[in-house]
């Protein structure tokens, strides 16, 4: 993925709250930590506003995040890694910070990036029908 691009978006075809729930269950099987799940659609109907179906997924691996937020400490600024679920005019899409360029905003080694770069292969097989 080129770096100059800062995010990532992957069309699914499923809707939000399918791909919500692909998403976490693939989290789940990865043996990662699912910190949150941010229904912020919800949140602005609490407020009295309208806002599309949009879901924010907070999660990762301590094993593979531990090590850059020691490294880079302002690495937790981006840390634990997040999903954007949501409604794009009747089209899901699921949007994230390209992992190249948050390697290159913190400086990483390619071995400190590497384990970031999965959220590729994660989004791609929960994107993927079965």
């Amino acid at each position: 993925m080129d770096a100059a691009q800062p995010y990532t978006t992957k069309s699914s075809p499923w809707s939000v709250p399918d791909t919500v729930d692909r998403l976490t269950t693939l989290i789940a099987a990865r043996s990662m930590t699912l910190f949150a799940a941010i229904d912020q659609r919800a949140a602005a109907r609490e407020a009295g506003l309208d806002l599309r179906d949009t879901v924010l997924l907070l999660f990762g691996s301590p094993v593979a995040g531990t090590p850059v937020m020691d490294a880079a400490p302002l690495a937790a600024l981006d840390l634990p890694l997040k999903l954007l679920v949501w409604d794009d005019g009747g089209r899901t899409q699921v949007s994230y910070l390209t992992p190249a360029v948050l390697a290159d905003r913190h400086h990483l080694s390619p071995s400190l990036a590497a384990p970031l770069a999965g959220i590729d292969g994660l989004t791609d097989a929960a994107l993927t029908p079965d």
